[in-house]
């Protein structure tokens, strides 16, 4: 299901429908992702409201009582006593009108993106229930990531090993790149643990920067199938014990990142009311690919695209620019902003007498840009897409209150070197982002004969450093050991490091890599750089 956090009365809806479906289709349980009943995962300081707490707690009862079949259902279960946290993330096993049992989860992750300990106690025990004739261990999410690189000290699953008929997990696992296969290799080894298939439920949709990718699934212990649910879209799928299916097709990494991007910015207009959006087009592949995006996210009547060239545009980015929003069909405009420019030089040329033009000229035609696409989203009733890359937003080349400016960077979490296999992607089934915005050298185009290599490593060299730096966690003599020029290494990581406070006044950026700038790397602005 792909809920609204937060929105209760919508989430009994959707599970009671659910359950009818299911019911009318010949189901004999229904699974649910973690914290279902709140909407969904992360709800954040949402659970210091006590009085939206309580009500998911009655509504749960009263769902009970009305569901026609039995379910497993995420939701928070308030505790009156014991030591704060008074909250624990919970699954219920409803059946027969009421709540039959309940299991609190035991391993609370708080590394990452993840931070439940802040609002949840965990729990002590495993539960096995029995439910349509089932014995079945109940976990949740990170329950079973134990053997995955994390050590707890507490293995919640070999207290289920040889007692139970069925593993349920109710998930609700953030996507990266990579993720999908990781989560497969750990579900088969649960199942070959425990010797029981494995239910893995997991949620789908983007909760802001947060994308969860569905993939729900049931595996034997034998690794075999039993049930695969859809990618990137909500899904009731039904899968008998004892039958198994054909695995999945192999996911093809590049095609999934761009299905969960699309999916991030639908589900962030749609969860914020943003019905338009709008963005700046350079005729670079940056907002090229924002706007193919943005264009398959919202359909193209939903995007306009402003063209706002100055003194140092080129003429073949002005055309790049046009042809894609050609291609695509969106709305778009031309704004000159070579006029106003030279009018602001001049106002502030008492300021700036007696100096060369430099990084103050060209920052403010960035801002001049800025404010353009910020008019027109006021006017427009529309939000303001940035286009700025993680290559760029690492090491600082992009401008506060310029290019940054807007509700959500799409891409913000998306090396340049992926920006260029996801523009190939979109282009897959014919040309929409022109060859040249993919094969051109990288410009910002704010003084003559300008490339991004004139500030920047060459970006697959750059990628290689910020990944290894960020992803990995390397020191600076580390990836120097792997073969990279050192006084690169350290330019590059003393660049992210001084640029940190940019990054805290950037856009949310739909988040695809295990380390993303945000919640899952949280660094002072104000402190020691070597």
């Amino acid at each position: 299901m792909n809920l609204l956090i937060g929105d209760v009365d919508g989430a009994c809806r959707a599970i009671s429908a659910a359950a009818h479906r299911a019911q009318a289709q010949g189901a004999q349980l229904l699974v649910g992702p973690e914290l279902a009943l709140m909407g969904g995962y992360p709800p954040r300081d949402l659970l210091e409201r006590r009085q939206l707490v309580q009500r998911q707690w009655e509504a749960l009862h009263s769902l009970a009582r009305q569901l026609p079949l039995p379910a497993l259902i995420g939701c928070v279960e308030p505790l009156h006593d014991g030591p704060d946290p008074r909250m624990a993330n919970a699954l219920a096993a409803v059946a027969d009108g009421r709540v039959q049992a309940l299991y609190h989860k035991r391993l609370l992750p708080m590394y990452d993106v993840f931070d439940e300990r802040r609002y949840f106690r965990p729990g002590t025990r495993s539960q096995v229930v029995r439910l349509a004739g089932l014995r079945i261990g109940m976990t949740v999410c990170e329950d079973i990531w134990n053997d995955a690189g994390f050590s707890y000290g507490v293995d919640p699953i070999q207290d289920l090993v040889g007692c139970c008929d069925l593993i349920v997990n109710v998930s609700a696992s953030p996507y990266h790149v990579g993720k999908p296969l990781v989560r497969h290799q750990l579900i088969a080894a649960v199942a070959r643990r425990c010797g029981a298939p494995t239910v893995y439920c997991n949620e789908v949709g983007a909760h802001d920067e947060l994308l969860f990718d569905g993939g729900s699934c049931i595996i034997d212990p034998d690794g075999s199938y039993v049930l695969h649910a859809k990618r990137w879209e909500e899904d009731l799928a039904i899968g008998e014990l004892g039958a198994t299916v054909a695995p999945p097709a192999a996911i093809d990494p590049v095609a999934d990142l761009y299905d969960g991007l699309v999916m991030g910015i639908h589900d962030y207009c749609g969860k914020t009311r943003q019905s338009a959006v709008v963005l700046g087009l350079s005729g670079g592949i940056d907002s090229a690919l924002v706007a193919t995006l943005a264009a398959d996210a919202l359909g193209p009547e939903a995007v306009t695209g402003l063209l706002m060239p100055g003194p140092y545009s080129s003429t073949g980015s002005v055309d790049d620019a046009l042809s894609l929003a050609r291609a695509l069909g969106i709305r778009h405009e031309t704004l000159a902003i070579s006029r106003a420019y030279a009018t602001l030089v001049a106002e502030l040329q008492p300021l700036f007498a007696g100096t060369s033009p430099g990084l103050a000229e060209e920052n403010l035609q960035s801002r001049l840009r800025g404010t353009m696409v910020m008019a027109a989203a006021n006017k427009l009733g529309a939000m303001a897409l940035t286009t700025g890359n993680k290559s760029e937003l690492a090491v600082g080349y992009c401008t506060i209150y310029g290019d940054m400016n807007g509700g959500l960077g799409p891409i913000g979490d998306c090396y340049k070197t992926q920006v260029w296999q996801l523009s190939r992607h979109a282009n897959r089934h014919g040309v929409r982002i022109p060859p040249a915005s993919i094969t051109k050298a990288p410009s910002a185009e704010l003084r003559e004969n300008q490339t991004d290599q004139d500030s920047l490593p060459p970006y697959d060299q750059l990628d290689r450093i910020l990944e290894a730096f960020l992803e990995q966690g390397l020191t600076s003599d580390e990836i120097i050991a792997l073969g990279e020029p050192a006084e690169t290494v350290r330019r590059v990581i003393r660049l992210v490091e001084v640029n940190e406070f940019k990054r805290r006044q950037a856009a949310p950026t739909l988040r695809v890599t295990p380390k993303a700038f945000g919640t899952g790397r949280r660094m002072p602005i104000a402190r020691f750089i070597g």
